[in-house]
């Protein structure tokens, strides 16, 4: 069970691969102008992600390592096209938001990355808190970044006016510089918080605190 929550916890902070590792970027960018895309596409990711690692882990002794690549595109294709699908019959509003960055996920740095070092590699019982904190690490980065640029850009938050009608919304954050600017505001506090953690915490004699 620790184990568990190391390699869960790992994903969300540690090696978050939006705030660390920083891949899988084009999509974040492009889907983070609402709340509602960008909860929409991480949990999209999160499934394909999960889905793909676990199939992957159970039959992983099976594929040949020859065509291995292969494989594992075609088990993530596989699962993009089902999310796809439900979007499409359940969801029409966010699939036609997000166009063709759902479909796109087969080719997601994270998930083909994961699936290589990770899921073809690791015993079953560490797939599922890898795929699971990497999706959802993935997930509130997303969020977060698309809650600052829809309050900032439009003045509201999952299409509910927040700020009032007095409110001028800023548009450089619902452009695409804006995303720009609060990713990497992002990534430098990820960076901070991740060097303060390493530091361990400050002996308050040698800095002369009182």
């Amino acid at each position: 069970m620790k184990n568990f929550f190391k390699i869960f916890c790992n994903g969300l902070i540690n090696e978050n691969p939006l705030l660390i590792l920083m891949i899988g970027l084009c999509s974040s960018l492009a889907v983070t102008t609402s709340v509602a895309n960008g909860i929409g596409m991480g949990l999209s990711m999160t499934f394909v992600l999960l889905m793909s690692e676990i199939v992957i882990g159970v039959f992983k002794g099976l594929i040949p390592s020859s065509v291995r690549i292969p494989i594992f595109i075609i088990v993530i294709a596989a699962f993009t096209t089902i999310i796809d699908y439900v979007l499409q019959a359940y969801f029409p509003d966010l699939s036609k938001a997000m166009g063709v960055f759902i479909p796109l996920i087969v080719v997601n740095c994270i998930i083909m990355g994961r699936v290589e070092a990770f899921a073809s590699k690791q015993p079953l019982y560490n797939v599922v808190p890898d795929a699971l904190g990497m999706g959802l690490g993935y997930t509130w980065v997303l969020a977060a970044i698309s809650l600052l640029r829809e309050l900032l850009g439009n003045g509201s938050i999952l299409g509910f006016n927040v700020l009032g009608d007095g409110y001028t919304p800023i548009l450089f954050f619902a452009l695409p510089p804006g995303g720009f600017v609060v990713f990497a505001l992002f990534i430098s506090f990820g960076l901070f918080v991740k060097a303060r953690l390493a530091a361990g915490p400050v002996n308050r004699d040698k800095v002369g605190c009182c």
